[in-house]
């Protein structure tokens, strides 16, 4: 009969090792439990998406359940280096591997795609690096004007690196041409009221332009996700021909380093102080800020530079009479001017001061002289 301390320690030790010390599939620390059958150690978020996985994933408490000793013994000899080398053989370079912080539906297709579909073992030939040429799927869009979503067809095109989409199925011309020079994709399930909401951002006359879609489906939208990802590799990789997929891997989706609403003034600093929604990105180095969260176009945008080129953040409490109902101050100040924004929270002031500091202390590259130099003739 099994010894539940003895094999709870041993459990215990082998999740301590360097190769099972984090999540298998998020990579989040100290997993405290296991899949018994797939021999991987996971956290409690993912052993949650291995349950709806029953005849694959068996998963257990590593502390507080029975281990037989035939399971701790197959827990010891495979883990998950493993089940790494087996279940992500080949998993392709622009595939997107979920995180700790990532949403739901990225993290349960991903476990899907390893374990149940078994995408990457080499079994199945499933992501050819000479794949089609052309991607399309239905999505629901959410309208420019207002909140209501219409079925929309997207195509995907990786022969001129395009993604076009059409308001008809019979139409010949796209509604939008949207290049892969400036696409971005990113999954934004709460800002969307969806679980599987996908935000789109691309350039549109020198001004960002944001469409907001879903499928109901998990599976559709990630793998139209990882269709985007490959296109836009391909087309970086086309465009530096001599970067290394290590250069260009972190350009081919760019995550927001802070998003969120603040209140902000104007010029002068003698306007009254309206309600915004900012998002901040560190690829782009701009500071974009929009009426609402869904809106399509923005505002307006605030180039960031460094500290040498006379950028700088500062923070303080203030109380404005000018319609302002929030009093913990940022001021930002560029070669041009000084920006005024007020947020609710001294906590949201650090954080926005913290995201501020991090794109002053990053250093320029030639591309962000060109999109400074861009902004400011925009204005």
């Amino acid at each position: 009969m099994a010894n539940l301390e003895r094999n709870n320690k041993i459990l215990l030790d082998l999740v301590r090792l360097p190769s099972n010390n984090t999540c298998a599939d998020c990579g989040a620390p100290e997993p405290g439990w296991a899949s018994y059958t797939l021999c991987v150690f996971l956290c409690v978020h993912c052993s949650g998406m291995h349950r709806n996985l029953p005849t694959i994933s068996k998963v257990k408490s590593i502390r507080l359940d029975l281990w037989e000793d035939s399971l701790v013994e197959a827990m010891r000899v495979r883990g998950n280096s493993f089940a790494k080398a087996t279940y992500e053989k080949h998993v392709p370079a622009y595939f997107y591997r979920p995180q700790q912080t990532d949403c739901v539906v990225l993290k349960d297709q991903w476990i899907r795609a390893k374990y149940e579909r078994r995408e990457f073992t080499g079994e199945q030939f499933i992501h050819q690096s000479n794949g089609p040429d052309t991607t399309q799927v239905v999505l629901w869009k959410k309208r420019k004007d207002n909140r209501n979503f219409f079925k929309r067809i997207f195509l995907l095109s990786r022969s001129d690196f395009t993604l076009k989409y059409f308001t008809k199925e019979a139409s010949r011309d796209p509604k939008a041409v949207i290049s892969m020079k400036e696409l971005n994709a990113v999954f934004q399930p709460e800002k969307i009221g969806h679980a599987h909401g996908l935000q789109i951002s691309y350039m549109h006359e020198e001004r960002s332009r944001n469409m907001f879609v879903y499928h109901d489906n998990g599976q559709v939208i990630v793998s139209f996700f990882n269709a985007i990802r490959a296109t836009r590799l391909e087309y970086l990789q086309k465009k530096h021909p001599g970067l290394g997929l290590n250069e260009l891997m972190p350009q081919i989706t760019r995550h927001c380093l802070k998003e969120g609403f603040m209140e902000k003034t104007g010029p002068t600093q003698r306007e009254s102080f309206k309600k915004r929604w900012f998002t901040l990105c560190t690829m782009n180095r701009k500071l974009l800020y929009y009426k609402s969260p869904l809106d399509a176009t923005e505002l307006g945008a605030v180039f960031i530079g460094t500290e040498s080129h006379n950028y700088s953040v500062t923070g303080d409490s203030r109380h404005s009479s000018r319609g302002g109902r929030w009093h913990c101050a940022i001021t930002l100040r560029t070669p041009e001017r000084q920006y005024v924004f007020m947020c609710e929270q001294e906590q949201e002031q650090q954080e926005w001061m913290e995201a501020f500091r991090k794109v002053i202390g990053q250093p320029m590259t030639p591309e962000d002289y060109a999109n400074e130099a861009n902004l400011r003739r925009g204005k």
